[in-house]
């Protein structure tokens, strides 16, 4: 073999950086180093990576099919090395979640991981599904839990459990008595939703299609906690989780509006890339998420653990 895998630490490092100096500094070595190592790397497969652009180094197509390769063979190196050196640690775990599962699951799954294996350096990012499948496909998270679908063609993407929406409103609500809402009913109320590309508002959109039906929010908010204060004003009507607002039912501070004519179910899922390898951490993790909603039919029967 004519690469070493310091030379594929110096060219993923450099396609982060975009800039030599940058990445020579992060790996603890000196500029001519890393230039050395990514001059080298290219000569001996007589090949070029990066366009130049003044001191900017911008990966190219070549580049970009070996990226994903390149950070996977690391990964793996350095679960071989330190299981040679008898390390039981589980290293870092970079974890991206979708705003109903990261307010309502994914805080309490990470800290009950962590109780189990306080060695592991852990971050949770929470967003919308749109950004977290961006970030999950650029390897800037290594794993997503996500809301509704995922179309990406470099990700893997495996069902967790079954979630639902539900339309809802005040308990002063004009429709509250009854307890459900026709279409046509629907179409006349003041609506507060997620904004656009959240997962919980495509999975909405997607069920008003069938029906021709158009509704015009009079707010939309990125927090479905805001969502829910806005209703309980008064405000409109929503429609959210059944898990964001199972707490709120059970109070009686907000009423569930069943629709049995929208199709509102969709699945939790969890998406890694394809070229990703699954380290130690990552499976661990995986196994917590699912051994959490077993026997479970939908994700606000998902009994959470308690964090002592």
């Amino acid at each position: 073999m004519r690469l070493t895998l310091r030379q594929l630490q110096v060219f993923t490092e450099i396609a982060r950086q975009e800039n030599v100096s940058r990445a020579a500094e992060r790996l603890a070595m000196s500029q001519p180093a890393a230039s050395t190592a990514l001059n080298e790397l290219e000569r001996n497969y007589n090949c070029q990576l990066f366009d130049r652009a003044g001191k900017r180094l911008l990966i190219n197509a070549l580049g970009l099919e070996l990226l994903p390769q390149a950070r996977a063979l690391l990964e793996q190196a350095q679960a071989i090395d330190a299981l040679l050196r008898g390390q039981q640690g589980f290293g870092s775990l970079n974890v991206g979640a979708t705003l109903t599962i990261g307010n309502y699951l994914a805080t309490l799954l990470v800290s009950h991981f962590m109780q189990r294996h306080p060695e592991c350096k852990m971050r949770l990012h929470v967003n919308n599904t749109e950004h977290i499948i961006e970030q999950v496909s650029e390897f800037s998270l290594d794993l997503g839990l996500i809301e509704g679908q995922c179309q990406h063609p470099d990700l893997q993407v495996t069902p967790w459990v079954h979630d639902e929406l539900v339309v809802f409103c005040a308990p002063g609500h004009r429709l509250a008595a009854a307890g459900q809402a026709s279409l046509q009913e629907l179409q006349q109320e003041v609506w507060i939703l997620r904004e656009q590309g959240s997962g919980t508002r495509r999975t909405f959109e997607n069920a008003l299609l069938p029906h021709d039906l158009h509704l015009k929010p009079l707010l939309e908010l990125e927090h479905t906690e805001a969502i829910k204060r806005a209703v309980e004003s008064g405000l409109g009507i929503g429609c959210i989780s059944r898990l964001a607002l199972r707490d709120a039912f059970r109070r009686g501070s907000l009423v569930a509006l069943e629709t049995p004519e929208l199709e509102l179910g969709r699945p939790f899922s969890f998406i890694w890339h394809q070229q990703k390898f699954q380290t130690r951490a990552m499976q661990e993790f995986l196994q917590l998420c699912t051994q959490l909603t077993e026997g479970c039919t939908r994700s606000d029967e998902i009994r959470l653990p308690e964090i002592a």
